[in-house]
């Protein structure tokens, strides 16, 4: 890449669609026979959802969700026919004839969305079993039935949603399974998707039909504490744009929060907490010149982070790039040193980047 085009960002993020499409290929198989589904909402958690949709249409992905109606019209043309797109958040009162109109599927939540849907074609139906966000209750599901709301309306699959799946001990997990399990033979026939990234590693009990990966896609680990199985897709490099030389006993940064213990060189970076380099990170957080950790001095700023760059004094110039996700600290692991999750992180990376697309191109 021009480093004089890259000058004009604050950094570089780059995207690895051989390894999206890798971590589609490891779940699906986990899965099999299962359906394995791309969630590409957010914009495919901030990497693009165009560049991801491209990589998993190419290994035979053909259901994909979004969270809002507008981010599926946005991305409707890139989805054969043969696929689905689909809304999690399902028709708000009035957009059913919006959804029709670009022959996008809703995931019904309520008792008013199923009504106003009623014969209004394919749809998926979400009930609560134990998260209590979206879906019916139990006995919402019963009047749904008693009232045969359903009548008309093709239910390609009933689905739920798992609250505690990245806690592999957590009793709530069989919980939900056996309400769900309850639930669903309310609706003989009908496929059932309960698992999104977590849910996976619970199982074949948890994969149904249908599972619905996100995250786990782009890298993030779907089970805390525990090696992760997945590719990493993102890397971010923060420009340098100044270095200098204080005498120990400096004060770095707003509040004066860090002071120097020895003479140091400092290098200020091009990104901050506009840039999803969140505020909240800590003592852990760095940045990496080859294998040599550079540590976050002071308080993240809104466009930029200053880092101890003494131990590499002498490779380090202005218009170089540190590594501040990577190969020394995935995704997760600068999620954590800002006191966060690796889907946080990676959906408040910004837009300020130059962005590099690699890989992806090749049908498997």
């Amino acid at each position: 890449m021009d480093l004089a085009a890259l000058g004009r960002d604050g950094g570089l993020l780059t995207v690895d669609l051989d390894a999206v499409r890798a971590n589609y290929r490891s779940l699906r198989a986990r899965v099999a026979p299962a359906a394995c589904a791309g969630v590409v909402k957010a914009d495919g958690y901030g990497l693009g959802a165009a560049a991801i949709i491209d990589a998993l249409l190419r290994e035979g992905c053909r259901h994909f969700f979004v969270a809002h109606l507008s981010e599926a019209v946005a991305l409707r043309r890139l989805v054969p026919a043969d696929a689905w797109l689909i809304v999690l958040h399902g028709p708000t009162p009035g957009a059913e004839g919006d959804f029709r109109a670009h022959g996008i599927v809703p995931v019904l939540n309520t008792i008013e969305q199923v009504g106003a849907w009623s014969g209004g074609g394919p749809a998926l139906l979400q009930v609560d079993s134990g998260m209590t966000r979206f879906g019916l209750a139990e006995a919402e599901l019963h009047a749904v039935l008693d009232a045969e709301l359903l009548r008309g309306i093709d239910l390609l699959f009933v689905m739920s949603h798992l609250a505690c799946a990245d806690t592999p001990a957590d009793p709530a997990n069989a919980a939900q399974l056996a309400a769900f399990e309850r639930m669903r033979r309310l609706l003989p026939g009908v496929k059932a998707s309960l698992a999104a990234s977590s849910g996976i590693f619970l199982g074949p009990d948890y994969h149904f039909d249908l599972v619905r990966p996100g995250a786990a896609l782009y890298g993030v680990s779907p089970v805390p504490g525990a090696q992760n199985p997945m590719r990493p897709v993102v890397r971010l490099q923060g420009l340098v744009v100044q270095l200098r030389r204080v005498p120990a006993g400096t004060a770095v940064g707003y509040g004066h929060t860090c002071v120097t213990k020895r003479e140091s060189l400092l290098a200020t970076v091009a990104v901050g907490y506009a840039d999803g380099f969140l505020r909240r990170a800590g003592v852990d957080a760095a940045g990496w010149i080859g294998d040599t950790r550079l540590p976050l001095m002071g308080r993240v700023s809104m466009d930029s982070i200053v880092l101890d760059a003494t131990d590499v004094v002498e490779t380090l110039t202005p218009g170089c790039l540190v590594e501040l996700i990577g190969a020394h600290h995935d995704i997760d692991a600068a999620a954590a040193a800002a006191g966060t999750i690796g889907y946080e992180m990676l959906t408040s990376l910004g837009h300020r980047y130059a962005r590099r697309v690699i890989g992806g191109s090749e049908r498997s």
